[in-house]
């Protein structure tokens, strides 16, 4: 039994509970969509992770990636950049080691967090290939699925799976080509290794078996996309959307199955093509919650690519994207370090936020509680209504004005002090 089959029966979990206490929601409208899939709680039966909805009348959730790569493998750090990501409010994690002992840095991962967890098990078997046979090209069918279930038994919330990269998609990529190629890791492990093969991706042929696992543990299963494009140039392609097609026709086998499904959507994408992604996206897979991976809206900013996709993110959300992953200052340049990881959750957070706002699933009342703080300049409400009162507490603190009252910026000409001494006490008496 899974959570969509229960909700299909008019069961309401205790997670299903609980995210409609934090959403303030209605805990039938949590059921309802559960069960028509336009809602999942990434909640593997092996574990119990902090329930997290995502989709469609929820606020916009954010996700931070972790992870060893073949250069740099210190499971400290990650667990470090785990634990920043987790003070810093991400609602999920997703651990992607390539290097190392993945089997230990994933559990390790998984005991010090009640976030989701999520993963990309084809990294594990494209890894141990390599290691055994000098590629990737080179893995067995059944590995791709022991990986699978080798993670779900770990307790895996969801877990990106590349079904969707198929003899037809591949063929359409060929015909088109590429300014940028094709950058999806995991894509690029199975489109090799059909290549190679000469035979259709396991994961695509054999799709019920992955449904099987997942319904077994009751893991989300994050349809990847694996054509989605790695330059602006190359958006919203005809591999990209083909991809999609079959994305949405495995949505419609998983909800058939009683299994939950996110739909991973374009990494690199001009913003005026982002509204029309979400829609042709939330269309062709019947309301699925649509996780954009950042997305990026300009290519020439490398270092200051968390600031690029904190604005594809408020687009993106705005439009109806219900899950984000971060991007940080590191992407396209090294392996994120925690203060990478920090400024990749803040920034993500807020294009969320920015977004959620515009699609009203609020109405800016922190917004509006900051603005009544700062017209009394009642600076610890300031820091209260903060996305992160610690970084707008050091700033201040770091240059400390004369005049308590008031900052650095304006000193003895604050303009909101004048205001409150002459204009608001004075008014009533002068203009009577």
């Amino acid at each position: 039994m899974t959570q969509m089959d229960d909700a299909k029966k008019g069961i309401i979990t205790d997670q299903m509970k609980a995210v409609a206490k934090i959403e303030n929601v209605d805990e039938e409208f949590i059921r309802k969509s559960v069960a028509k899939g336009f809602i999942a709680i990434p909640n593997n039966v092996q574990r119990n992770a902090n329930p997290v909805g995502i989709g469609a009348g929820l606020r916009t959730k954010v996700n931070a990636t972790i992870g060893t790569s073949t250069d740099i493998n210190d499971v400290d750090m990650e667990v470090k950049k785990a634990k920043i990501a987790m003070e810093n409010k991400a609602d999920t994690l997703m651990e992607l080691s390539i290097g190392g002992d993945l089997d230990a840095i994933r559990r390790k991962i998984i005991s010090i967090t009640d976030l989701p967890i999520g993963s990309v098990p084809v990294y594990q078997a494209a890894v141990e290939s390599i290691n055994k046979h000098g590629s990737a090209i080179y893995m067995e069918e059944d590995s791709m699925f022991n990986a699978i279930e080798k993670q779900a038994k770990d307790g895996v919330d969801f877990m990106a799976i590349h079904c969707s990269v198929n003899k037809e998609t591949l063929k359409r990529l060929k015909r088109q080509g590429r300014e940028g190629g094709l950058v999806s890791r995991g894509g690029a492990f199975i489109s090799a290794w059909m290549v190679h093969n000469e035979i259709e991706n396991p994961l695509y042929e054999n799709y019920d078996q992955v449904l099987e696992i997942a319904k077994e543990y009751d893991f989300a299963i994050s349809l990847a996309n694996g054509m989605r494009a790695g330059a602006i140039a190359d958006s919203t392609d005809r591999a990209q959307v083909q991809e999609l097609i079959i994305l949405g026709e495995l949505v419609d086998r998983a909800r058939e199955a009683g299994v939950q499904t996110i739909v991973e959507g374009p990494g690199h994408i001009p913003l005026k093509e982002i509204p029309t992604n979400v829609m042709v996206q939330k269309k062709l897979c019947r309301g699925a919650p649509f996780y954009m991976l950042g997305p990026i809206v300009t290519d020439i900013a490398p270092a200051y690519d968390h600031i690029v996709s904190s604005i594809g993110a408020a687009q993106s959300a705005a439009a109806g994207a219900d899950f984000i992953c971060y991007v940080t200052p590191a992407e396209h340049l090294a392996l994120p370090g925690p203060e990478d990881v920090k400024q990749g959750v803040i920034a993500t957070r807020i294009g969320a936020y920015v977004g959620d706002m515009a699609k009203g699933i609020h109405n800016g009342e922190l917004d509006l509680k900051m603005a009544n703080a700062r017209k009394k300049l009642n600076w610890e409400d300031q820091y209260k209504a903060a996305i992160c009162p610690a970084d707008a507490r050091a700033i201040r603190d770091a240059k400390p004005p004369e005049d308590p009252d008031t900052c650095t910026m304006c000193g003895n000409y604050c303009a909101i002090k004048i205001v409150n001494e002459w204009l608001d006490d004075a008014s009533q008496d002068v203009f009577d």
